[in-house]
């Protein structure tokens, strides 16, 4: 693949990984709220820049990947945001997890200024993006979603171009609901077993490879056996409480 220029905003616990496996072939440049978390990506190449419109203004295609609505919102807004650096004609593909509401707002903003935006959120876990084996959903143009293709294809071992901007997002909050619900059902089996008398790392052994041992109970049982030191913790887990989301 011949080098691109890329930009990264987001450079954490997903986006850190997916950003250094970018940096292979590529020039990538990159900003995160804290420099120190992205010391080791410098270290590899990965260029630094004070500002997302720096990253943007840099770049042939652009990638983010931040915690929420409010995140994005932040790096794209305002005059050291995205949106004010990004040149018409470029490609932006966000890869967080975010409302379809606000994604396709903010698509409707990009193509304002005269770019195209894709949403393209990740199944999977920081392991997965690491080794490139992550699902991801594209929502967006598919003649933007060609470009970049080549690109997300090093990052996830399937990639679905779903629909227009938005559908993407929707389709990963389907998985979500369902992952959910698995845990739910794995949790309150726990717990049964845990009140008859049943060992829980016992339990979830067995549990785990039989006919419900799915990825995402394998997946949480370290979770679910040691959780959070504070006591409540252990309460709302073995209880099916709110179950952390798959980013």
């Amino acid at each position: 693949m011949r080098t691109t220029t890329l930009g990264f905003i987001g450079l954490g616990s997903m986006g850190g990984p997916i950003a250094g496996r970018m940096l292979e072939g590529n020039q990538v440049y990159g900003n995160h709220r804290t420099k120190d978390k992205a010391a080791a990506l410098i270290e590899r190449g990965l260029i630094w820049r004070d500002t997302p419109r720096e990253v943007a203004a840099a770049a042939d295609i652009m990638f983010s990947m931040v915690t929420d609505d409010a995140a994005l919102d932040a790096i794209t807004s305002g005059p050291d945001g995205i949106l004010a650096g990004l040149r018409p004609g470029r490609i932006y593909v966000d890869m967080s997890t975010v409302s379809p509401r606000a994604s396709r707002e903010l698509a409707r903003r990009v193509r304002a200024a005269g770019a195209t935006m894709l949403d393209a959120p990740v199944s999977g876990g920081i392991l997965s993006a690491a080794s490139g084996t992550l699902a991801i959903m594209v929502g967006g143009p598919e003649r933007a979603f060609r470009v970049v293709e080549p690109l997300l294809r090093r990052l996830g071992s399937t990639v679905t171009h779903v629909g227009e901007n938005g559908q993407g997002l929707l389709l990963k909050l389907a998985i979500n609901v369902s992952l959910a619900a698995q845990m739910l059902a794995f949790s309150e089996g726990l717990l049964l077993a845990r009140r008859g008398g049943i060992d829980p790392g016992l339990a979830t052994e067995t549990m785990s490879a039989s006919a419900i041992g799915s990825p995402m109970p394998r997946a949480r049982v370290p979770l679910v056996l040691d959780p959070m030191p504070a006591a409540s913790a252990a309460d709302c887990i073995l209880t099916a409480g709110p179950v952390p989301e798959v980013v």
